[in-house]
């Protein structure tokens, strides 16, 4: 039995002449070659640290070549890895390492003195650090450690990794992944996408997530392809990798900033084939201004923490704005009503997938898995949807951001997608809050494009012709930023949260 997941990320590459993975910011270049043997190396130093198959090993370390050595090396020990957001707090910490009970954390060297009575508070005894001066941390370890000769044995159902979700509402969930969901995810993706070994990708995001860990980096394994790989966004290191490479991952914000700067132009961007958007929604403005700035069109995806991609607008043909695409080639999708049946094409109703991208469940929480998953496979993704005529599906809201206002359902995305389309406005964010006649009232956050041309007024006055009374703001507030988390996310529940007391008596 092999290693399903990192005998196929890795095939070829220690046998293979010597390419190019990676080039740092600062111009160093990695080869495919020590990536595997580092991995290998990263392995029995893990295994010499107790590390068993089906054994959790935690991270929180900045973004590195050694960080996916050690990503590598964790799968190749028959670990299941397990990184974390390099932004958590100690507390937050304490609860990821006390639900999944690691064998080992690694962590940043300084933060390593107040991180180990956490974990040992929570139970884990060995804590590490990635690197840092002298001998004692892994990646010294590593590089004195006999590489693995053999990859430990997975199977295909087995797990390669546990992502917590984001915790936007009650505990975060550790989502379990295997190796065949992680795996299978990658090659769809890649063919879908077109990468082959002459692709160059510029990799800006962390690999703490989904997108940045187990879309970029394993579609490049996998593919063949190198990375300009860029400890996070850099505007000036983004448009001067451009001319030389041909594809690109981010997020909305991406786009939006690169969109400010004058030096992007069509020139810069001719050697590109490809811009991937996701993790949040795109504005529709951004598209068309993206594309007038550099003659591509965005393609964007859906996916989330338990799925990896579900969907994804195609190569060739339409990549319409507002959508997320079509369902991959191995995802079902449908849309459900309050009622279990699909609701009519058309209509909006709940998002739920099913195929071999799909989680195994959550760790430790069976009742939560069985509200989620259905036994039949099909996961309930809690985001609102609709499915067109043409099969291009649009996502509308969480379900838990619907508005009932009045016994009247308000679809957020409705109101925001009016709002933006109004002069003077960047951005906005449409929420509930408590309200003591209708249950919960309709407000807008928005943020002013810097032109002076909005007011209060002048939004309530934009969309009162194109909506329903029941529909529209009962108050609007001016940010000069919406609150997000570190990939992109506007955070709705901190806004409910900020504007909780607005109706209160």
């Amino acid at each position: 039995m092999a290693n399903c997941l990192v005998d196929a990320l890795l095939a070829g590459a220690e046998t293979a002449p010597k390419t190019p993975f990676a080039t740092a910011a600062d111009g160093t270049v990695y080869d495919r070659v020590a990536l595997a043997l580092g991995a290998r190396k990263m392995a029995t130093a893990l295994i010499d640290q107790g590390v068993l198959p089906g054994d959790r090993v935690a991270v929180q370390v900045g973004k590195s070549l050694a960080s996916l050595k050690l990503y590598l090396g964790t799968v190749m020990a028959g670990g299941v890895f397990l990184p974390l957001n390099t932004a958590y707090t100690a507390a937050e910490v304490s609860y990821f390492l006390g639900n999944a009970t690691p064998r080992v954390f690694v962590c940043d060297p300084a933060q390593q003195v107040g991180l180990i009575s956490v974990a040992e508070a929570a139970g884990t005894q060995t804590v590490l650090t990635l690197d840092g001066k002298g001998e004692g941390t892994l990646a010294d370890a590593q590089s004195r450690a006999v590489p693995l000769e053999q990859p430990i044995p997975r199977d295909a159902d087995d797990l390669a990794a546990i992502l917590y979700t984001s915790g936007t509402t009650g505990r975060s969930k550790g989502a379990m992944l295997s190796h065949h969901a992680l795996l299978s995810n990658s090659q769809t993706l890649t063919d879908l996408w077109r990468f082959t070994e002459r692709d160059v990708l510029i990799h800006a995001l962390p690999i703490y997530h989904t997108h940045g860990l187990f879309v970029a980096t394993n579609v490049a394994l996998l593919s063949g392809a190198s990375l300009v790989f860029l400890p996070g966004f850099d505007a000036d290191a983004i448009l001067e990798a451009m001319p030389q490479a041909t594809a690109m991952m981010g997020v909305p914000t991406f786009y939006t900033r690169l969109l400010a700067d004058p030096r992007l132009t069509p020139d810069r961007a001719a050697n590109m084939r490809l811009f991937i958007s996701g993790s949040a929604p795109l504005l529709a403005e951004t598209h068309r201004d993206w594309e007038a700035r550099t003659g591509h069109r965005i393609l964007e995806r859906y996916g989330m923490t338990e799925t990896n991609m579900s969907t994804s607008n195609p190569y060739e043909g339409e990549r319409r704005p507002g959508t997320v695409g079509f369902p991959l080639p191995d995802v079902a999708l449908r849309i459900m009503g309050e009622d279990g049946v699909d609701v009519t094409p058309g209509e909006i109703g709940v998002i739920e997938v099913r195929g071999p991208n799909v989680f195994s469940g959550y760790w430790q929480m069976p009742e939560k898995t069985a509200e989620e998953l259905r036994p039949d496979g099909w996961f309930i993704t809690g985001d609102l949807g609709r499915v067109d005529a043409e099969g291009y599906v649009t996502i509308v809201g969480r379900a838990k951001d619907l508005i009932i206002s009045g016994g009247f359902n308000v679809y957020p995305k409705e109101v925001e997608s009016l709002i933006d389309d109004l002069p003077g406005v960047l951005e906005s964010a449409v929420i509930g809050v408590p309200h003591p006649d209708f249950g919960e009232a309709v407000i807008a956050i928005v943020v002013p494009d810097g032109s002076g041309a909005v007011s209060k007024d002048s939004i309530l006055a934009g969309v009162a012709d194109q909506l329903a009374k029941f529909k529209r703001p009962k108050e609007v507030f001016f940010l000069d930023a919406l609150p997000r988390n570190t990939m992109g996310k506007v955070q709705k529940a901190a806004l409910r949260a900020d504007y909780s007391d607005l109706f209160k008596a």
